[in-house]
């Protein structure tokens, strides 16, 4: 019997709708995209290999035609697609009804080539009925939004293929530039540079105690003196230097002589100003703002954000996260005001329904807000069975936020008090002046939404709480005296790096990128080396300074602001089909002066009168050298030396200190003298005066003797991979030979005995009875281990690179690798258990050194990481980044551990004996016989 054939991108949404299609169809994943631009030049189909443009899988010279391939990983996805849709009487295509969606069922299209009826399906949530009306109610394809992925697909392949090689050549081999990260990594450096640059400064002001007889104590700042206000913070500037001159700045002695003169003064009242207070509830969540509230109120990574969000749409508990959008469908609305009745009352439901404006005019996002999936609203409380901790916490948010929504405002009344009190003789040179202070309160008479939701706190009660501040009742010209009165110094502070939420909210401020790829934009820039996270915060590396330096000079319309966001308008008019494609990206590549594929009229993309606009009026995206020009033509202009150049200044004796990025790593460099820097330090902790102590920091340097044999000098030094010893005197050149201490040994203690025994090695355990090659034991720059041929075990230790003998060696060896490796792992700790695979992870420390594990998949530390400062949440990060890595090249832990036993079969069989071989062709043969029967 025939069934119709259903796919969508993800298996645990093919699960749940199946559950209810039920048997008439067959529900089955993608995994995501099938197929892609090549990823490597071995991808690159025969018939285009030597073409000048086959590198980036995109045909330049022909109207930017793309050339797709099937991802190696998938490959048995698009068999069994195949397999499936031969005993379907239909295809139904139910990806995700955005560019990528819509991407992603055209390439199926185009792959699987069907010879059946095809409908698109498209839902914003996965329940019963939203599902049952997607699958009545099917649409056709919509090719322009295609176009438009397709569009941003091939210009972001243009962008990184034609910089990163730049890069490659002028900064660091193996760095990449992209459209977005690059301006994303420009936005934290900039942040960087201002805190470099910043210059704190110093200022005072007094705060007292006040009170009424009768009546608690209030607090109240000081604001005035002489009828001029205060300076603050807000009236300095970077350098630390006064914006205004209309204000007074107080210094420590003036601040406390005005405490001693106000000590006994009467504080009278000159104005008490009363105000309604009224807020409006904040709208329903888009991708944005759930992934900036998820930041502050959960700490959640926006990686962790998405991941979770995507398991609670799969499983049919929210609507569909990746929107611009803050609408609410008239069902939604419904739902929330029918709780809101149930739940708070009456009283804090509207009139009538909210209505919020889309933010956003992005023709991608046809979605509703992210609320909670189906025409009425599980709450939390019924969940707490079914979901896991983190997906009950992400969907109460969303389920608070979406009903706050529809809730009244939160009123009261503000209160604003000012006083006046002149400072008395005790002041000395400050007496006989007039003081002002103000004092604020406010009382919610009506909480209104905030009895469901506060924006930045994990609990409304709690929150509205410190929300209210209360003053006594108090009239014009009454008296009160100070219980406690303060002068407060304050020092102003560098502008706050980016955490994420706050990253994310400035790339939706300036247009960069679309909330659905924040997640993915950080964990790139993260990934690649461009941005540590320090306590949270977003801290640039060296090289980011030395890429970001690069692009702004010789590239600067490129990470752009507005040009970025204009790029994304652009897209926007080619989903909408106002711009034509073709013509768009050959301004962008060839510019707007140059024929051939540059020229409209060769490009065979003609509109006509009525038809799509060809972009050219794209504002800033065009640049009239275009891209491929301006990186073929200015490459020779960038100064390598200044680009990986970072002036810091001119030490105490003049001289010209200077951070630059080399081969190795980030280093100082003052004339001839220069010194590593240390991985942890952020740039705008490298001052002048660190950076004077790490240079002239004592030379390490520790003779110990000479080597009987040889007669030359041991050495002890430290180096930028730690400390080691060396054979022979470092004037003479490269050393004979040189060998890393072992984690027992220090520069200040070790003596020669211990450095012969580290220059002893590698050490020569006797011949493997099989081939009489050597079996070596040595310690390498990820641990101790022992070598036989293209063989290699982890030991268990350092203390087994002196004690190991040929029967032990050969022992390991006959070890499964994985076993062997597991016992040369220790565990560093323990951690809690990983949310998505629920296994328990763990630190250890391996060959290439510290990384967490859940028993399945391993993952390396990153910079700023610790063995003992790492969370659990941080832990579980990496390992889903590192499952995220895997399945973009189609690898899943199970076959990756599945190709490495494959791999240690076929090396078992290399070691054979003789007699093992002897018996092996008898089976051949054998089997040759058997073959021959059968044919006969």
């Amino acid at each position: 019997m025939s069934k119709s054939l259903v796919i969508v991108e993800s298996p645990a949404k093919a699960t749940k709708i199946g559950k209810i299609l039920g048997n008439d169809y067959v529900v089955e994943s993608s995994v995501g995209h099938i197929r892609d631009l090549p990823a490597n030049a071995a991808e690159v189909p025969a018939e285009h290999k030597g073409k000048p443009w086959a590198s980036m899988g995109v045909d330049t010279e022909h109207d930017f035609e793309p050339v797709y391939v099937v991802n190696a990983g998938k490959k048995k996805t698009v068999a069994n697609l195949r397999k499936l849709l031969k005993d379907a009487d239909e295809l139904v295509l139910a990806t995700d009804k955005d560019r990528e969606g819509e991407a992603i069922a055209w390439h199926l299209l185009q792959v699987l080539n069907p010879k059946v009826p095809v409908k698109r399906m498209v839902f914003g949530e996965i329940t019963d009925k939203a599902i049952q009306e997607a699958i009545d109610n099917t649409i056709e394809l919509d090719e322009r939004l295609v176009d438009a992925q397709e569009a941003r697909r091939i210009l972001d392949r243009l962008y990184g293929y034609e910089l990163s090689p730049v890069l490659w050549k002028k900064v660091n081999p193996g760095l990449s530039a992209g459209r977005v990260q690059s301006v994303a990594t420009r936005i934290i450096v900039e942040r960087e540079r201002e805190r470099m640059a910043f210059v704190s400064a110093n200022y005072w002001d007094l705060d007292a105690q006040l009170s009424k007889e009768g009546t608690p104590a209030f607090e109240s700042k000081m604001s005035a003196l002489e009828d001029r206000r205060l300076a603050s913070g807000k009236d300095f500037d970077q350098r630390g230097q006064l914006t205004r001159d209309d204000v007074e700045r107080l210094d420590q002695p003036r601040a406390e002589a005005i405490q001693s003169g106000l000590a006994d003064a009467d504080f009278t009242v000159t104005s008490v100003e009363t105000k309604p207070y009224r807020r409006k509830p904040p709208a329903p969540f888009s991708t944005s703002t759930l992934q900036q509230d998820a930041g502050r109120k959960l700490r959640f990574s926006t990686q962790r954000t998405m991941q979770v969000a995507q398991r609670l749409y799969e499983n049919g508990y929210i609507t569909y996260m990746r929107t611009d959008s803050t609408m609410l469908s008239d069902t939604a609305i419904d739902a929330a005001r029918t709780q809101i009745s149930e739940i708070y009352g009456a009283d804090y439901l509207p009139d009538k329904p909210r209505i919020y404006a889309k933010q956003s005019k992005n023709a991608q996002e046809a979605h509703e807000a992210v609320r909670p999936a189906g025409e009425t609203f599980r709450t939390p409380d019924s969940l707490r069975n079914e979901l896991g901790s983190e997906e009950r916490r992400l969907y109460e948010l969303i389920w608070m936020r979406t009903v706050a929504s529809q809730m009244e405002d939160a009123r009261g009344q503000s209160v604003s008090v000012r006083f006046e009190a002149e400072v008395g003789e005790a002041g000395g040179a400050e007496a006989g002046k007039a003081t002002t202070w103000n004092a604020s309160g406010r009382t919610i008479t009506f909480p209104g939404f905030f009895r469901a939701y506060v924006e930045g706190s994990d609990d409304p009660d709690e929150a509205l709480a410190n929300r209210e501040s209360f003053l006594p009742e108090m009239a014009e010209g009454d008296v009160l005296k100070a219980e406690e009165l303060n002068a407060v110094g304050h020092d102003t502070t560098p502008p706050a790096r980016y955490n994420e939420p706050k990253l994310v909210q400035k790339l939706e401020e300036l247009g960069v990128g679309r909330p659905s790829t924040y997640a993915s934009i950080i964990s790139t820039i993260i990934g690649r080396g461009y941005v540590w996270k320090k306590s949270g915060a977003l801290v640039p590396s060296f090289t980011a300074f030395a890429v970001v330096g690069l692009l702004e000079k010789h590239f600067a319309h490129l990470v752009d602001y507005e040009f970025t966001a204009k790029m994304e308008d652009d897209l926007d008019e080619i989903a909408a089909g106002t711009f034509d494609r073709v013509p768009w990206l050959s301004k962008f590549y060839f510019g707007v002066s140059e024929g051939g594929s540059g020229d409209p009229e060769s490009s065979g993309s003609d509109p006509g009168p009525d038809g799509p606009d060809d972009g050219l009026d794209a504002g800033v995206v065009v640049n009239p050298m275009g891209l491929r020009t301006m990186v073929t033509d200015r490459l020779d202009e960038i100064d390598a030396a200044a680009i990986n150049s970072i002036p810091l200044g001119k030490d105490s004796s003049g001289e010209t200190m200077v951070a630059r990025v080399g081969r190795y790593g980030p280093y100082l460099q003052r004339g001839e003298d220069t010194a590593s820097l240390p991985d942890d330090i952020a740039p705008d902790e490298l001052t002048l005066q660190r950076a004077e102590e790490l240079l002239e920091a004592p030379n390490d340097d520790r003779l110990l003797g000479t080597d009987p044999e040889t007669g030359k000098p041991v050495i002890a030094r430290n180096g930028r991979f730690g400390p080691y010893v060396q054979l022979g005197d470092p004037a003479e050149g490269k050393p004979e030979k040189t060998g890393s201490l072992l984690s027992t040994m220090s520069l200040d203690t070790i003596e020669l005995s211990d450095a012969l025994r580290v220059l002893s090695l590698p050490r020569d355990v006797g011949p493997h009875p099989e081939d009489g090659e050597p079996i070596l034991i040595q310690n390498g720059r990820y641990g101790p281990y022992l070598k036989w041929g293209k063989e290699t075990r982890s030991l268990g230790g350092e203390s087994e690179l002196f004690t190991t003998d040929l029967d032990g060696a050969l022992k390991l060896l006959a070890q499964d690798k994985k076993s062997a490796r597991q016992r040369s792992n220790p565990v560093l700790r323990e951690l809690g258990v990983d949310p998505i695979s629920e296994g328990q992870m763990s630190v250890r420390n391996g060959r290439f050194g510290a990384y967490v594990t859940d028993g399945e998949v391993n993952a390396s530390l990153r910079k700023g990481d610790t063995p003992e400062n790492i969370s659990d949440e941080r832990a579980s990060e990496l390992l889903q980044l590192r499952r995220e890595r895997m399945a973009a090249k189609g690898t899943t832990p199970k076959k990756k551990a599945a190709k490495k036993k494959s791999t240690r079969k076929k090396t078992t069989k290399k070691k054979t004996t003789k007699k093992k071989t002897a018996k092996k062709k008898t089976a051949k043969k054998k089997t040759a016989k058997k073959a021959s029967k059968k044919t006969s």
